[in-house]
């Protein structure tokens, strides 16, 4: 896509496409995330998308300027979606533990797309909800201003990293995660004690729990570091 854009007025297509729908953006974005599970980032081009929704390329100008645009758009329902499911409860360490999670479960539910936009900053509807919702569980829970947003900051980057790490392992190929989980069953796991004895006496260990994610437990590690902070804050 190019930098040209249609006035927010006569955006609307009002006749169907040859497939018998309206376009909206909400539509462009349902099926280019679906395009980028099939196909990865070449999915985002014009060519393709029009094909799929059996439109003419030129009118996806009057949704989005390019593809960037197009991919800022993902990112950002992305998040809404995390967002449709969230119930806090007051409770701000259980609502934070549940909102992580679910971010973590919507990468993995599109790796692809999640590993797209894991690093982007939208500055649209949902991400400035997400923001203000974990800033106020944060602020209500009585962290100062300054804490709160340094342990925002951890908290989103450690769940979209999280995100884009298991995307990635959940991405490739299932022969290639098998043989990877088999590594630790058979190399590590058979690594004689008097010569790596760390590894020999914690094997079991390792063997039952690296093939899984990490996050959960790194999840529960920064909220306990947060209600220490919190617990400070307040003898203070």
């Amino acid at each position: 896509m190019s930098d040209r854009v249609v006035p927010s007025a006569d955006r609307r297509r009002r006749r169907p496409t040859k497939q018998g729908v309206v376009l909206s953006a909400e539509l462009i974005v349902d099926t280019a995330l679906r395009l980028i599970e099939e196909h990865g980032a070449d999915a985002l081009s014009v060519r393709r998308l029009g094909r799929a929704l059996g439109a003419d390329p030129s009118s996806l100008y009057r949704y989005f300027r390019h593809t960037d645009d197009l991919m800022l758009a993902i990112a950002d329902e992305l998040i809404g979606r995390t967002l449709r499911v969230w119930r806090p409860t007051g409770d701000w360490r259980a609502d934070l533990r549940d909102l992580g999670l679910r971010m973590h479960a919507g990468a993995l539910a599109h790796p692809r797309a999640a590993m797209l936009s894991a690093h982007r900053v939208t500055g649209r509807t949902h991400e400035i909800q997400a923001v203000e919702s974990m800033l106020g569980v944060l602020r209500g829970a009585g962290f100062p201003d300054a804490e709160a947003v340094r342990i925002y900051h951890a908290f989103v980057d450690q769940a979209l990293a999280f995100g884009a790490l298991d995307s990635a392992g959940t991405a490739l190929p299932r022969s290639a995660r098998e043989a990877e989980a088999l590594v630790w069953r058979t190399t590590y796991a058979r690594l004689p004690a008097d010569t790596h004895p760390h590894i020999a006496a914690t094997a079991r260990h390792l063997v039952a729990s690296m093939p899984g994610s990490s996050y959960p437990a790194a999840l529960d590690l920064l909220l306990a570091a947060a209600a220490a902070l919190l617990a400070e804050a307040r003898a203070d």
